[in-house]
């Protein structure tokens, strides 16, 4: 399985992405955590987080760092100097066969990209605006967006791009009044038909620790948590 941070980079990536300190920088422009984080990029030291502060502060963001699994020391040396942690986050995964083992309804989810004005009502109406709609269209590897459809009504909608063997789902968002009817199942489903249409193996996603509903979702589908990270933020 190709390593989900790299899979992470590729299929929601930053801006830009510059060195300081032995730390990697991303440059967000508004596009969310994910994209806006530094994590080290090698051996690091005091003085280097000092310079990932600067850089971040250069770019108009606040500090923010990815802790990644057998970070601890680089986890304790940010707790020190007043970060807290900030959103842990799990990665759900399986092979893309377990989710596209049921077939697709054809009129319950669509392929589509670029996005349709309706999408982007949906996605805005979830708080995905212009700037997360912007890290989708810098993906260079394969992607699409997915449309749901329940009761004849767009329900909704979601992003899944394939970087190497796995495909990631991103940016999922069901209209309020139209869930509880399977429409993030269908959605989920379509992505993955697609992905496997497109080469990949494995199917993942990013769920944070504290949403319960979507960590029941993926789980209910037959993902497992393949690994966690969380952020430190001042």
């Amino acid at each position: 399985m190709t390593d989900p941070f790299a899979v992470t980079d590729a299929t929601w990536p930053a801006a830009a992405l510059h060195r300081a300190g032995g730390f990697t920088v991303r440059e967000g422009r508004g596009g969310g955590q994910r994209v806006s984080a530094a994590t080290a990029a090698g051996p690091w030291t005091q003085a280097g987080i000092d310079a990932a502060e600067r850089m971040h502060a250069r770019l108009g963001q606040r500090p923010l760092f990815m802790i990644r699994p057998g970070e601890e020391a680089l986890d304790a040396a940010l707790a020190v100097r007043g970060y807290r942690v900030k959103d842990p986050v799990r990665i759900h995964a399986a092979p893309v066969a377990t989710l596209a083992s049921e077939p697709a309804n054809p009129m319950a989810g669509f392929a589509i990209w670029p996005p349709l004005a309706i999408m982007r009502d949906l996605w805005d109406e979830g708080g995905i605006g212009a700037e997360r709609i912007a890290v989708m269209e810098r993906v260079k590897g394969p992607k699409t967006a997915i449309l749901g459809r329940v009761n004849d009504r767009c329900s909704g909608v979601a992003f899944v791009a394939v970087h190497d063997d796995t495909a990631m789902l991103h940016a999922l968002h069901v209209a309020p009044d139209l869930r509880r009817q399977g429409s993030a199942v269908k959605i989920v489903r379509k992505a993955a038909h697609w992905a496997q249409d497109h080469g990949a193996e494995r199917f993942s996603v990013l769920v944070t620790a504290a949403n319960g509903p979507a960590n029941a979702l993926y789980a209910s589908l037959g993902m497992e948590i393949v690994g966690e990270y969380h952020y430190r933020s001042q």
